[in-house]
């Protein structure tokens, strides 16, 4: 292997863990909505939104990396699309939505609570 080839392949494998990241806080944010909303429907609302605030916070660390990664594609297919890129692309885009859903169940969740409170 001449040194050419080991910087490409050092290249692979910072890209290769990099993805892995965006895969890893795509997961937690997902599962952490998740739970968000399986507290809420047990009326504990404080922790729902504990967890809905760690949820977001994932989502955040996701987009930078998905932004980084953009940045250094520069939308000329520079980086490599292979399937763990895709998939994690896929997890994050799942994780947003089931954080809106389940943002918007934790809130009805909540209203539910409130009226059978004043009955």
């Amino acid at each position: 292997m001449d040194l050419e080839q080991a910087i490409d392949l050092e290249k692979t494998i910072d890209l290769e863990k990099t993805i892995v990241e965006l895969l890893v806080y795509a997961g937690s944010a997902r599962s952490h909505a998740l739970m968000a909303l399986q507290h809420a429907r047990n009326g504990d609302f404080q922790t729902a939104q504990t967890l809905m605030a760690e949820s977001q916070q994932a989502i955040k660390e996701a987009h930078t990396i998905q932004t980084t990664l953009i940045g250094l594609d520069e939308g000329c297919g520079k980086l490599p699309v292979n399937l763990i890129t895709v998939h994690a692309q896929d997890h994050l885009m799942n994780a947003m939505v089931i954080q809106d859903l389940a943002s918007d169940m934790i809130e009805l969740y909540r209203r539910m609570s409130s009226q059978e409170e004043k009955t």
